[in-house]
């Protein structure tokens, strides 16, 4: 029995043939079992975020709360300009302020313009842009935010050229500024997207590049 399993042990296997198609080394792999090349999976710039669902940023909460403020407040006082509906004393003391800045610019009754339409221009503007930031979607609010933002220039104007003193354009400064803001704030979060489609599409054609390089 001893004889037996030394020579099982040391007996000589047989030689196996190559498959057909010649014969590949033991460490390589030959053609046929060579796995395809991996190809890169693209989405189109903005498909993964809109699949996946995008967050509110802080950005965007920011907008929406400051064309919600900004429109109520500008609908409020074009309103206050228009009608003594709201009150009467700040209308009565709106049309007294106008009639001060028609005698302080003598060329707007050369041209047609009377206080009390300077009054309704400014006021109708107001209420208008103002609904447009608070209701309207879109870029309609940035057209809105500019008309309010250059009625607050003139207005500011109106104040200096009469010799108001700072506590009664004030708010007109404080608002001026805060719609500023809103336009900037709007203008970057308008080109971000734009600068984010662009890395994806540069990676897209890095990624077809590096697929070549390895089918190669």
């Amino acid at each position: 029995m001893r004889l037996q399993r030394h020579a099982a042990i040391f007996a000589v296997r047989p030689a196996v043939a190559p498959p057909p198609g010649g014969a590949s080394s033991p460490g390589k792999p030959s053609d046929d079992d060579a796995p395809p090349p991996s190809s890169v999976q693209w989405e189109a710039p903005g498909s993964q975020r809109a699949r996946y669902g995008t967050m509110a940023s802080p950005r965007t909460v920011t907008i929406v709360a400051l064309s919600f403020a900004l429109g109520l407040f500008f609908v409020f006082m074009g309103t206050i300009k228009l009608t003594p509906r709201l009150s009467k004393d700040a209308y009565s003391e709106m049309k007294r302020a106008y009639k001060s800045y028609a005698k302080a610019l003598p060329g707007l009754k050369k041209i047609g313009i009377s206080s009390v339409l300077l009054r309704k221009i400014i006021g109708s503007l107001e209420v208008g842009c103002g609904v447009v930031l608070t209701l309207v979607p879109g870029r309609p609010k940035d057209v809105a935010n500019f008309l309010l933002l250059l009625v607050m220039l003139a207005v500011l104007f109106f104040h200096q050229l009469v010799g108001d003193p700072l506590k009664r354009y004030a708010h007109a400064l404080v608002f001026g500024i805060l719609l500023t803001c809103r336009l900037l704030i709007a203008r970057q979060s308008d080109e971000r997207p734009e600068r984010e489609d662009g890395r994806e599409e540069q990676q897209h054609m890095n990624d077809q590049e590096k697929n070549k390089v390895k089918q190669s």
